[in-house]
């Protein structure tokens, strides 16, 4: 069966939810009768490996992200026609072309609709039509629709009135094995001990409460790491400026080597979770393999991935409750994270959807 994947950057994946999810759907966990082909963007991918992990690669001359995310999604569309069984989209910025390829291709269309991107702080007006648009087609025209959260799905029912398949992400890539002596010695450098602070890793954005959660450790004397792009916007450059003086808050630029984010991330007391969109997030997904407690943003999606057993925050003073707490714990999230997100399982639901 021929499996054609478009809307990512491609592989192999160095950010993004859907660039991992197509790196975890390759490899080991793709079943032998699914041949994959994975469209990436020869701007974004500049060594353009012609294959990676049993998958055809195949490029278009573009940037996956940014001013040129339509044409390239709507050109990836077009070279997908014919030649393949089932069409894969991943997100729904090139679906305005949803009904040209509806008409042209007798493939079964599968889109991955995303976190309602249209309701981002971020986007403009005009962005958000187009957006919102693009969504209303994804939906009338794929044979399939996917939602990545019970909130995202029921959306679908009521604003639709169409039904779709509840798949998520996995999270079991985070593990590593990692001697004790690199562990101890990442965290002697950024001067932490193991199991006595927070961390967040995240984009600075206000709708993923970056501003809330610095505020209240401010206020408090438990250590934040805080991970992440400062220096992307006039909001994260101002937030960095102001709580960068504060002793107990560590405030770090993206860190890109995995050994060292999964020694941080694995070894602290607290993982807080700021984002109030988007569906189910990896990072938290990743974050409940670590066993750690999570203090997420009270809206549906969190509840929904977390089955309601984390900790929950709408304002500073929740987080200083909880943080102040000495209940917390994180095993239950053992439990669910195995049951509902390793990739082995992620992978066969899509793959189910193929036949």
């Amino acid at each position: 069966m021929k499996v054609a994947i478009v809307g990512t950057q491609g592989v192999p994946a160095n950010y993004g939810g859907f660039e991992s999810l197509v790196e975890n759907l390759l490899g080991v966990h793709c079943p032998e009768n699914v041949d994959y082909t994975v469209f990436c963007s020869s701007k974004d991918m500049p060594e353009r490996l012609p294959q990676y992990k049993g998958a055809t690669l195949k490029y278009v001359g573009l940037h996956a992200n940014g001013a040129q995310s339509i044409p390239y999604d709507i050109l990836s569309m077009c070279r997908v026609i014919s030649g393949y069984d089932v069409v894969l989209v991943l997100g729904v910025s090139g679906c305005l072309f949803m009904p040209v390829l509806r008409t042209l291709c007798r493939s079964k269309i599968i889109v991955n609709i995303d976190g309602l991107e249209h309701r981002r702080a971020k986007w403009g007006k005009m962005a958000r039509w187009i957006l919102r648009t693009s969504e209303s087609m994804a939906v009338k025209f794929a044979d399939i629709v996917v939602s990545d959260n019970k909130g995202i799905q029921d959306y679908v029912t009521t604003t639709y009135g169409k039904p779709s398949e509840l798949i998520a992400y996995g999270g079991d890539h985070v593990k590593r094995e990692l001697t004790d002596d690199f562990i101890d010695s990442t965290l002697d450098t950024y001067g932490l001990k193991k199991g006595d602070y927070a961390i967040t890793v995240c984009r600075i954005e206000p709708e993923n409460n970056s501003h809330i959660i610095l505020e209240a450790f401010s206020k408090t004397d438990k250590t934040l790491v805080f991970i992440g792009n400062w220096n992307h916007s006039e909001y994260s450059r101002k937030l960095k400026e102001d709580y960068s003086k504060y002793p107990n808050i560590k405030i770090l630029d993206a860190i890109y080597n995995l050994d060292i984010l999964y020694a941080l991330r694995s070894n602290a007391g607290i993982y807080m979770h700021g984002h109030s969109a988007g569906g189910t997030n990896p990072s938290l997904v990743e974050a409940m393999f670590f066993g750690i407690p999570i203090i997420a943003c009270d809206v549906v999606y969190n509840r929904e991935t977390t089955e309601n057993k984390a900790y929950y925050f709408k304002s500073t003073d929740d987080i200083i409750s909880h943080i102040n707490s000495t209940s917390l714990n994180g095993q239950e999230m053992v439990e669910i994270a195995g049951r509902r997100y390793t990739w082995k399982h992620i992978s066969d639901q899509y793959c189910k959807l193929y036949q």
